[in-house]
């Protein structure tokens, strides 16, 4: 199986979300990220790989676009970092 690229493009997404941007992307990026998450998710269970369900449900979960989460910037950025390699940990799993 290839490596999926939507999961390199989220991580860089989060890295460039540590800037001070418009409102817009932030919640242009809840959305991405919560899909992705969940897709991610979705093909972590297909391959029986539990751990990686867990991680990318709760990434899902914090970025949710319908029930937010507020926390202040500076732990956004902490967060977003965290997410940011993750998704890039996960793109570069050998499948």
């Amino acid at each position: 199986m290839t490596r999926n690229p939507i999961f390199l493009i989220a991580g860089i997404a989060l890295f460039i979300a540590i800037l001070t941007l418009p409102y817009g992307y932030y919640q242009f990026l809840r959305f991405f990220i919560c899909g992705v998450g969940v897709y991610g998710a979705y093909l972590s269970y297909q391959k029986k790989n539990i751990a990686w369900v867990w991680i990318l449900g709760i990434i899902a979960l914090v970025f949710n676009p319908i029930l937010k989460f507020y926390f202040v910037k500076e732990t956004w950025k902490i967060i977003d970092l965290i997410a940011g390699l993750l998704f890039c940990v996960y793109f570069g799993i050998k499948r």
